[in-house]
């Protein structure tokens, strides 16, 4: 029944102007809906408030979020921690608006740079933001239209982006470089191959707002620690919010956001944090 309920879900959803890509980067748009125009380099700060979200996926299920509200200044660096089904991804899903988020007692809403999310097409939100997630996503296409699907890139900024992610030699040694073919899912690319495409696009976007959703869980440890050291320095004047699998590669976060069953319970610097008595981020150092 589940798969009926949420297909009956997707049927309800209204429909919005799209904007469709050809293989030959050509742009198709569709007649605009009446959303907010923003200015080109919108986000500016990259501040992020949160407004009593509430975030459930079915109408008749409990809510997995719990009238979230917290404020990211700017360029802060935010780790995003909690056992499993405490709604971290969902957090994130709420900032994409890849689900929809009810207003709590009082109304709910999101803001980033003070411009409500509900304000914007979803083609126009999701553009401003870049995200690195825990399953790397790529597309039967070139290594080129991969890493910059709307094609707006030069070469040299793509290889740029390539070299700052630690790809030049192997992208070079594929048959035919930036126009080598990648099958669906990236399956003749490795897990951290995938992940470092991934990578290059985040940087080739040089969004002021990056999220991260446990990406480097899977890697070994030797890319885990190139993608972390690489956020550190392509993003320093990003605002970066990271859902860590492993709480250690955030301790020199300027916050850590910890959340238990959709509520958070705890935030602020991790060096407090880490010093409460019986705290919740203080028990996941111990037992993570």
């Amino acid at each position: 029944m589940n798969s009926v309920e949420r297909t009956d879900e997707y049927c309800r959803v209204d429909t919005e102007s799209v904007t469709l890509l050809a293989h030959h980067y050509e742009r198709y748009t569709a007649p605009k809906s009446r959303t907010l125009q923003l200015r080109p380099q919108w986000p500016e700060h990259g501040k992020i408030n949160f407004v009593n979200i509430c975030v459930k996926y079915d109408q008749f299920a409990p809510p997995v979020l719990h009238g979230i509200s917290f404020t990211v200044k700017g360029g802060e660096k935010i780790g995003i921690c909690g056992r499993t089904g405490a709604g971290k991804s969902s957090l994130l899903l709420a900032l994409f608006r890849m689900v929809s988020f009810d207003s709590g007692v009082g109304g709910g809403s999101i803001y980033i740079d003070e411009v409500s999310t509900t304000a914007l097409s979803l083609t126009e939100l999701r553009s401003r933001m870049a995200i690195i997630p825990q399953d790397p996503v790529l597309f039967a296409a070139s290594v080129r239209f991969n890493l910059d699907p709307t094609g707006q890139a030069t070469d040299n900024e793509l290889w740029n982006a390539i070299r700052k992610s630690r790809l030049e030699l192997f992208i070079k040694g594929l048959r035919g470089g930036l126009d080598a073919e990648v099958l669906e899912g990236g399956d003749n690319f490795s897990v951290g191959e995938r992940q470092l495409i991934c990578l290059a696009r985040a940087i080739l976007r040089n969004s002021k707002i990056l999220c991260l959703d446990e990406a480097t869980a899977s890697m070994d440890h030797s890319t885990d620690e190139f993608i972390q050291m690489s956020i550190r320095r392509e993003f320093a004047e990003a605002t970066v919010l990271t859902i860590a699998h492993r709480v250690d590669t955030i301790l020199d976060y300027d916050k850590i956001l910890v959340l238990k069953q959709g509520h958070i319970v705890e935030f602020g610097p991790p060096s407090e944090l880490r010093r409460k008595p019986n705290g919740e981020f203080a028990g996941m150092l111990k037992n993570p």
